[in-house]
């Protein structure tokens, strides 16, 4: 769960259904810019790219939710990377609201260290409790203040100490305490609540619902996926309460004190969600990178980043994300991850298990952003040993085995052997070969547009399905069976291994954002530099074949590095089994030939 989800699971409705406001109402100007202007006329820097994964409440260690939201802004920041766009991407902890500070900064360490051992990419890690972070928040509301949408009011509901939020009524339940006497308790954590009345601030997030309605429907791409989209719009449908921006001090201390009023704390939501602009320099030079902003988020969240962010932005006159992508949850056998029940899946230790590459590839192949998944070691066991080590390392083997490829060199193509014309009398390809042809010179725009709307399993199930038809290329015409020593079955062998090592660099290049150790050693053995591992350069497909040269030919192979993807086993049990079987297996087949 994402810092600010830690919070809203807190917060969320709690704090705004249910509890009796007493506000006085003030007339206020809003001043933003059109909302009719669409991204790309807001963007003042069209070829930046900004995207960020919400900042993670330091309240437990991570968990598999918080590398999933990290893996998925890392794949798109590494894609617009690739496309050769500037790019930034920031990621951080939450530690405000955390009453142990030596706590938090120890778990923002761990944090740190897991995404560093999944690749993740970021520019830019920010913290809460950063001079720069307090700075950007004391100015944000500032603004908001002189804008005329932050007032004071008082405000009356169920309070949770323990979880420092307002409850809304169907958010408690009566209970008793160990001595027997009735009490009322928050259905979610059991913690005792109270009926409470205090004066705080209130941001004026009923103004803003027309402008919101107005912004998502001339921007129907605003939000991705579309399920979610939809649900956003439903919840504008309904009036928009004003919300509480601000805690008593004596009720939470661990934050930053409101500008002027060292009585009150700036909530930690509020203050959690300015750190986007924190990263790219607000308020004195964040306007090139802030029109440019793209933000991923887990869905229980959204509420927070599709109404409240947006409004908080409009007051402030600021430009409104490009676009929020939303992903749903994982579950353990259909369960909730929860500590209580003991099923949080530890990523450090999964890693270690089935790879970092194995595990993102899972993540990201498995991840349907819609609905939530489940998790099962036996899954990523399958997958990663099907379309990992069996599919795509069995094709690199193919491709570059001594056995078949003996000089170990990028073969070279004859066209007489695969002409472009398939009619022609020459040719020894066959319409499957040129269904798949068409197949991966279709494969980026393809992943390219399930990327972009944040269906990254469908770009993968795309490439996967490509590896199984190239995988079928070399099955259906066994070079392993031509006589390399007559002039037209040696041309057809190089042809098919050069056809293969197209394909398979191609998958490659567009593999990287996902998996990009094991996509660099694939590119790297095919001998395929680092300058030539672009966008453009997987949209360069089998040049010769088109006519154009091909700068890959006769290129000496880059070193074998060994099995791309080890197959895994389920445990050690398994692995001695089949370690003592293969040792049986080799005795026999010694008494056999000793027999001869």
């Amino acid at each position: 769960m994402s810092g600010l989800g830690a919070v809203c699971l807190g917060v969320s409705e709690r704090l705004l259904r249910g509890a009796r406001f007493n506000l006085p109402r003030v007339s206020a100007a809003l001043t933003c810019r059109s909302l009719s202007e669409g991204p790309a006329q807001r963007s003042g820097e069209p070829g930046g790219y900004y995207v960020t994964t919400p900042i993670f409440y330091v309240n437990a260690a991570p968990h598999l939710g918080h590398v999933h939201s990290a893996v998925l802004a890392d794949c798109l920041h590494r894609l617009r990377a690739l496309q050769g766009l500037r790019c930034r991407f920031s990621t951080g902890t939450d530690e405000h609201g955390l009453k142990i500070q030596q706590a938090a900064a120890a778990v923002s360490d761990r944090f740190k260290e897991v995404f560093g051992s999944f690749s993740i990419s970021y520019t830019d890690y920010v913290r809460t409790t950063e001079e720069r972070h307090r700075r950007a928040v004391e100015h944000f509301w500032s603004v908001l203040l002189n804008n005329g949408f932050i007032y004071k009011g008082s405000y009356e509901g169920w309070y949770s100490t323990p979880d420092e939020s307002f409850l809304t009524p169907t958010q408690v339940t009566d209970s008793t305490d160990s001595l027997g006497r009735e009490i009322k308790v928050s259905t979610e954590s059991g913690h005792k609540v109270e009926w409470m009345k205090e004066d705080n601030y209130l941001f004026r997030l009923s103004d803003f619902r027309t402008q919101l309605q107005d912004w998502l429907k001339s921007n129907p791409k605003a939000i991705q996926p579309e399920k979610f989209y939809h649900i956003v719009l439903q919840w504008l449908e309904n009036d928009l309460p004003d919300l509480s921006v601000s805690r008593q001090r004596s009720r939470l201390q661990w934050g930053i004190p409101v500008p002027g009023d060292p009585e009150q704390t700036i909530y930690v939501w509020l203050d959690a969600l300015v750190n986007y602009l924190t990263v790219v320099g607000y308020p004195e030079e964040h306007s090139d990178w802030w029109s440019v902003a793209h933000h991923v988020v887990g869905k229980d969240i959204l509420k927070f980043h599709a109404v409240y962010w947006p409004a908080f932005l409009l007051a402030a006159g600021l430009p409104l994300p490009r676009s929020i992508y939303v992903h749903s949850h994982w579950t353990v056998q259909g369960k909730k991850m929860s500590k209580s029940v003991g099923n949080v899946v530890d990523p450090f230790e999964r890693s270690k298990k089935f790879t970092v590459d194995g595990l993102r590839y899972f993540l990201l192949r498995q991840g349907v952003p819609d609905t939530d998944c489940d998790y099962g070691d036996d899954k990523v066991l399958k997958l990663c040993n099907s379309e990992l080590a069996d599919s795509l390392g069995g094709l690199l083997n193919r491709c570059t085995a001594p056995s078949l490829n003996p000089e170990q060199t990028y073969p070279q193509f004859c066209n007489a052997s695969f002409p472009k014309d398939s009619n022609k009398p020459t040719g020894r390809a066959v319409s499957e070969d040129y269904r798949m042809i068409k197949a991966v010179s279709e494969l980026p725009s393809l992943v390219k547009e399930n990327f972009e709307n944040l269906h990254v399993y469908k770009a993968l199930e795309a490439i996967s399905g490509c590896v199984r038809l190239t995988n079928g290329f070399i099955q259906r015409h066994a070079p392993w069976k031509l006589n390399c020593g007559e002039t037209e079955d040696r041309l057809w062998h190089q042809t098919i291994l050069h056809v293969s090592m197209e394909c398979l660099r191609i998958y490659s290049i567009l593999l990287q954002p996902a998996v990009p150790e094991l996509a660099d050693k694939i590119l790297s053995r095919l001998g395929v530099r680092s300058d030539e591992r672009s966008w453009d350069h997987a949209c360069n497909f089998l040049p010769k074949y088109e006519g154009r040269d091909c700068p890959y030919e006769r290129r000496p192979l880059g070193p074998d590095t060994g099995v791309l993807f080890n197959r895994l086993e389920r445990n050690e049990k398994q692995v001695e089994t089949r370690k003592l079987g293969k040792l049986k297996k080799d005795k026999t087949s010694l008494k056999t030939q000793n027999m001869f």
